[in-house]
Order: C-alpha cells, then structure tokens, then sequence
C-alpha cells in the first residue's frame, strides 16, 4: 500500500461524513420576501415593488467587479422607471465604512448591510460576488447572476432598451 493510498480512503470517507453532517440549505423560494433597514434608517420592502422590476445585487467594498457594475445599475436604474434596485453590502465592515464608500461611489439606488453572520432568509448566500437577482413584476425571481451586469446586459435580460 502506497502513502497516497493509505490517506485516499479516510479522506473519502471524512468527505462522505461531511456532507451528510453540513446543513441542508432549503430551496430559495420563487417568490422572495425581503425587507431590510437601508443604511439612510429607511425600510426597503420588496412585496412594496410590485409592478416593477427589482435589481437585488449583492456586492462587498473590496470587490473589484461589483465597483466597476454599481454605475451601469445606478443608470439603468435612473433611465427606467419602471425599475427599481437595492444594494445588498454583503459585508461585516462598520456600517459607518460602508456609508464612506458609498458617499464616494455614489448610487441612486438605496443599500443596506447584509453580514455573513445574518444572511437573509429568503434569498441563497452569494457563492461569489456580485451576485445579482432579477425579480419580476410579479415578484417572482426572473434571474439570478454570478458576476458582473451592465446596462446592456440589465436591458436584454429585463427586455428593454
């Protein structure tokens, strides 16, 4: 029996075992609730957007790719009104430094903190970031992307110019 061999079965086996003793995370409903405190001390309720488009993008301050997509939400966001986005800051920073990076990235769209210690009930943990989540009009989950979106993207996934 060769060294590799002899660590091959434990670790299938350790690997078998935590699979069965991590916990199961519960399918993410069709239709999502979320209501958060956004960081200006205002409650964002998506059941209160029905009728609209809802862009539900995760990011973090140090996540390069969420940066760089926060303008091109911000605009499709101002250009269509029949749209509307909340940032999620995916984020165990002090609330006061994301307010600090928000004044310097500034969106027209409203944020609020999300700590990996509290994820949100209804929506799956990011598995990267960003992470975004179209909800349609009848509040039911159109979409969901791993990655960066743009205008142009938004514009082709939600069906408008």
């Amino acid at each position: 029996m060769t060294l590799f061999a002899s660590f091959t079965r434990p670790a299938a086996a350790l690997a078998v075992a935590l699979a069965f003793a991590a916990p199961a995370q519960a399918a993410m409903p069709t239709q999502p609730t979320l209501k958060v405190t956004t960081l200006d001390g205002k409650t964002f309720d998506l059941a209160a957007q029905r009728g609209k488009w809802v862009i539900v993008n995760y990011w973090a301050t140090w996540c390069v790719p969420c940066i760089k997509e926060m303008p091109d939400i911000s605009r499709f966001v101002a250009a269509h009104k029949n749209v509307v986005a909340i940032g999620l800051a995916y984020d165990d920073s002090d609330p006061a430094d994301i307010k600090a990076f928000v004044a310097k990235h500034p969106v027209v769209y409203p944020i609020a903190q999300v700590t990996l210690d509290k994820p949100l009930k209804d929506f799956d943990e990011p598995r990267g970031l960003p992470t975004t989540y179209l909800i349609s009009p009848d509040g039911k989950v159109a979409k969901h992307i791993v990655g960066p979106v743009t205008e142009a993207s938004l514009a082709g996934l939600i069906g408008q110019p």
